[in-house]
Formats: structure tokens, C-alpha cells, sequence
């Protein structure tokens, strides 16, 4: 996040572009398993992980951290919170292929790796309802029920370590950024990018089986459009 209100908004595209070479950087790395294709509308999807509180603020905060106000698609747009829910209520969220056992140093600089007993699924559980709790003793509501404004405020908070998390809980906005922006660039068979709408968005052919012919045409904007892993083309 960056103060909008000293710095001015960053474009879509900038951001962007940044998040996508970042990806794969994440602290945190999210593991994918395959989900069908055929997934419902957002507004008429039932989370599986999530309770309802819990999912107005996923949908709340993944509109603020890739926002629908820009020359691109949002997070809703491309289905991300259905992706988070998917995932965490799967092996990801229970951390199923990680090395969880202690010792933890939640005092451990962020280099040396995840140093939490929670698991994604708890982290996210106990990170959205402190979150909640510091919003309302903040600015009188929980973070969904925010203006605009405020929810971008108290994500830089949360960004910043300044509203008070236990230790255990530190890395609960570097994984929200990071699932974020893995369900915005993901297949779509996994639940987010729907139709494609990321790639497409900044030129990337998806699971095309050779795109070689493009790999050294510099400038040149890509003319066929991404394919899924499925097969879907955009």
C-alpha cells in the first residue's frame, strides 16, 4: 500500500507490472491445487472457509489492495476472494506439505522464514478478527463497514506493524498481499483471474505450449490472447 494521500495514486499499470515480477517473491509462497473450472459468480458464491464476517473483509480488503478504479480489472473482477477461500479451506490453509513443528521466534527477523505455530488458515482467521477489533477502537466499525479512506489507512497501519498485532500474527498482511496478487495472476482453474482478465491485461499467453516466436520481439504487443491450463482461451 502507499499513502495516497502525500504521494497520489499510483496508475494500475505501475502497480501492477511491480506485482508481477514480485509474485513469486513472496515470503510465503501459496501452493495451487487444481480446483474445477466451472466456478460460480462472486456474489453467488459460498464460502467454504470463510464465515460471513470474515468474508466482508476479504472482499473488502482484496478491492482495496487491487482496486476496480483503474484501467484494468480489480480483485473482484477476477474472482480473487473465491481463489483465497478455495485455497484455505484446502491443503494450503492447513499446511499440509510445510514444516510446522517449534520451535517459533515470532522475534525472528522476516528472513529467516515463517516462525508462526498458526497455520495459513489460522493466521488468517486470527489476523482478520484483531484486525477487526483494531478498526473498531480506531475508527468505530470493523474494516469492511470503513469508507474508502479509512480501510486504505488501516492497511498501511497493518502494513506498517503500528496497530498492535501479537507477534505470532506479523505475517498476516504479507500473506494477504501476496495470496492477493497470486489470485489475481493464477489459472483460472484454481478460482481466480477469471477469464483470463489478468493476463490479458498485461499481455502474458498463459499455458500456451511455445510462445517462442514472441520471446525476443521487444515492444511488440502480444496478438493472440492467454490460454488455461484447461484449455480456456481468452
Amino acid at each position: 500500500m502507499h499513502d495516497q494521500s502525500q504521494k497520489g495514486s499510483l496508475t494500475r499499470r505501475r502497480f501492477l507490472m511491480v506485482s508481477a515480477a514480485t509474485a513469486g517473491l513472496a515470503n510465503v509462497p501459496m501452493s495451487l491445487h487444481a480446483k474445477p473450472a466451472d466456478f460460480p459468480p462472486l456474489d453467488q458464491y459460498t464460502p467454504t472457509y470463510f464465515t460471513p464476517e470474515e468474508w466482508s473483509f476479504i472482499l473488502a480488503a482484496t478491492a482495496r489492495l487491487i482496486p476496480s478504479d483503474g484501467d484494468g480489472p480489480g480483485a473482484i473482477e477476477t474472482r480473487v476472494p473465491l481463489f483465497l477461500d478455495l485455497q484455505l479451506a484446502g491443503d494450503y490453509g492447513k499446511a499440509v506439505d510445510w514444516y510446522m513443528e517449534g520451535p517459533h521466534d515470532p522475534s525472528a527477523a522476516p528472513q529467516l522464514g515463517y516462525q508462526t505455530p498458526y497455520n495459513p488458515a489460522q493466521l488468517y482467521r486470527e489476523g482478520i478478527k484483531a484486525f477487526d477489533a483494531w478498526c473498531v477502537t480506531e475508527h468505530g466499525a470493523v474494516f469492511a463497514k470503513l469508507t474508502t479512506e479509512q480501510q486504505d489507512a488501516a492497511l498501511l497501519a497493518l502494513q506498517d506493524n503500528k496497530i498492535g498485532l501479537e507477534p505470532e500474527l506479523r505475517d498476516f498482511f504479507t500473506l494477504l498481499l501476496g495470496n492477493t496478487k497470486e489470485g489475481y495472476f493464477a489459472d483460472p482453474m484454481y478460482g481466480g483471474n477469471q477469464g483470463m482478465q489478468a493476463w490479458s491485461y498485461i499481455g502474458f499467453p498463459g499455458a500456451r505450449a511455445s510462445f517462442k516466436e514472441w520471446a525476443d520481439q521487444y515492444n511488440v504487443r502480444y496478438p493472440l490472447g492467454p490460454v488455461s491450463i484447461s484449455g480456456e482461451r481468452a
